[in-house]
């Protein structure tokens, strides 16, 4: 699993006792089944994209369009060789309305506000994501009480997903994702700033790594 920061970031199992259509901003990455490198290649610093990475960039901008009822924020993506970088933002809607989240205040979208600056500040200084109840009131591990639903994080990335294969399936071009995602909660601004900046110099830092 790939690093962040020397940090895995969790996988699609989610973080238990998180609702993921919570009114947050989310730093997710997308894999291709096998690293294999189906959505071009990075030439000098910058990415070529072939035809299935046009496409994962085009599904991704029609993400927004057809989820205004999300209240959507979008933040900065890319599109890389094998994986796909992005950061979106779920505002108070309909669907969250209501709804606390199991944490302190901290890392949630400030309602009423442009996206970008509606973080709160956690000064504590601690991840959202080791915030969260870890042991049931037993003792136990607890479950999952939010389950598999729609109008959250995973739909909008099943919804992505499943547009980029239809694409490739009406072309007969071999394509595959890997099966699940990694994510993580942007707990406040300058995480946001710093998480903006690893991915649009992703392209740039490609060779590097390699």
């Amino acid at each position: 699993m790939d690093k962040f920061q020397n940090k895995y970031r969790i996988q699609s199992a989610r973080l238990r006792n998180w609702d993921y259509g919570t009114a947050a901003m989310y730093f997710i990455t997308i894999c291709t089944q096998n690293r294999v490198r189906y959505f071009g290649e990075v030439r000098n610093g910058e990415m070529q994209l072939s035809e299935i990475g046009q496409w994962a960039h085009e599904e991704w901008l029609r993400t927004f369009e057809l989820r205004p009822d999300m209240n959507l924020f979008m933040g900065a993506f890319v599109v890389m060789p094998d994986h796909f970088h992005a950061i979106v933002g779920i505002g108070d809607n309909a669907f969250n309305e209501g709804k606390e989240a199991p944490v302190r205040r901290g890392s949630m979208l400030k309602p009423g506000a442009d996206a970008t600056h509606r973080v709160w500040t956690d000064p504590a200084g601690e991840d959202a994501m080791h915030r969260v109840l870890t042991v049931a009131p037993d003792g136990g591990k607890p479950a999952n009480q939010f389950g598999p639903q729609s109008k959250n994080l995973a739909s909008i990335v099943r919804g992505f997903k499943s547009a980029v294969t239809m694409n490739a399936r009406r072309a007969q071009v071999e394509f595959q994702w890997q099966a699940r995602f990694h994510d993580s909660i942007i707990r406040d601004y300058r995480s946001f700033l710093i998480v903006s900046d690893y991915i649009r110099y992703n392209p740039a830092n490609w060779e590097k790594k390699k």
